[in-house]
């Protein structure tokens, strides 16, 4: 049995080594694959007579594979709009049915078509170029992208914490996976960020690389360290500490008399306070779900419910934790 332990560790290790190597490869590759490409992939820009923004300008990045765009995404920059924002629909599938496009301007201020090319910070930079921004009257520019479902309660209360006296820079969420940073679904910079040399210097060398795992460490990652290295301050609408604190106050449940589901969140929750006692970081959107819509986030993302890639076991009780602890209807849940 020792030696069978001792084999395994001798494989785990061998596999994270061989996969590191391949993940430095990629990001090699990618980062001259980058250079080669044009960063300016815009092939239509709508309405015809221009964009007009006012001084709060959002940045929506979707992409789908056919160009369509989910129903609950316009719930979702309605409200964006509906807050005083100047939405902005950037799309890299390449085309929009005309249909969707009608029914998008009547609250967006504008839509740039581009090809993929570049993911999700590829899109962002091509619009800030695209867009001359900051404008002389930017007060605010939000990133923003369609890789959460939601909004499940309404937005305005979260937009409202953004508080430009007390951080230049705001995230919903916070992670201390690779190192720290703002995860970059929804960032938000205020007028001082927007306005720093490291805000230009930063997008002006963001390149459009095929891999996802550059993207990740050098632009996602990378914005955050940039910024702080530049001396601006950072912060997110629901810290990575309070979250840590509500799973260390979880009691245990009682197997004897406890459901498959119990189990499954007896489970989730042992495993979520060994990782925090090792100090392993965690991943708030798909770790810390739970306690991040019992807390008032308004959203869960997409690749949790589609493919759940870290194995959360107890990821079947969104829709009863948003109908229980929420108070959002059922039928409002099928998405």
């Amino acid at each position: 049995m020792k030696a069978r332990n001792l084999v395994r560790a001798f494989l785990r290790i061998a596999w994270h080594e061989a996969d590191a190597v391949r993940t430095a490869a990629e990001v090699r590759s990618a980062h001259i694959l980058g250079r080669l490409r044009n960063p300016h992939q815009v092939i239509a820009s709508k309405p015809a007579g221009g964009i007009t923004l006012g001084p709060k300008v959002v940045l929506f990045l979707h992409w789908d594979r056919d160009g369509r765009v989910r129903e609950t995404l316009f719930d979702y920059i309605s409200q964006l709009a509906e807050s005083g924002r100047s939405v902005v629909f950037v799309t890299n599938a390449g085309r929009i049915e005309p249909v969707t496009e009608e029914r998008l301007l009547t609250f967006c201020a504008g839509i740039l078509i581009r090809r993929n090319v570049g993911y999700d910070f590829g899109g962002w930079r091509d619009a800030i170029d695209t867009l001359g921004l900051p404008h002389a009257g930017t007060e605010e520019i939000i990133i923003a992208n369609d890789s959460v479902f939601g909004p499940f309660c309404p937005l305005e209360p979260t937009l409202s914490r953004f508080d430009y006296s007390e951080a230049d820079v705001w995230g919903l969420t916070e992670s201390w996976q690779h190192r720290y940073h703002l995860q970059s679904y929804f960032v938000a910079f205020g007028p001082h960020a927007i306005r720093s040399p490291a805000f230009h210097e930063f997008w002006s060398h963001v390149i459009p690389a095929p891999s996802k795992a550059y993207i990740i460490r050098r632009y996602e990652v990378g914005l955050t360290q940039t910024l702080l290295e530049a001396g601006l301050r950072l912060s997110a609408v629901w810290p990575y500490d309070m979250l840590i604190k509500q799973v260390r106050h979880m009691e245990a449940i009682n197997k004897e008399n406890s459901d498959q589901a119990d189990l499954n969140r007896w489970e989730q929750t042992s495993q979520l306070q060994a990782a925090i006692a090792r100090r392993k970081p965690l991943n708030p959107t798909s770790d810390l779900w739970r306690y991040l819509l019992l807390s008032d986030y308004p959203f869960i993302k997409r690749e949790l419910l589609r493919d759940n890639p870290t194995r959360v076991k107890d990821i079947e009780d969104w829709k009863m934790v948003l109908g229980a602890n929420i108070g959002m209807e059922n039928d409002r849940l099928i998405l």
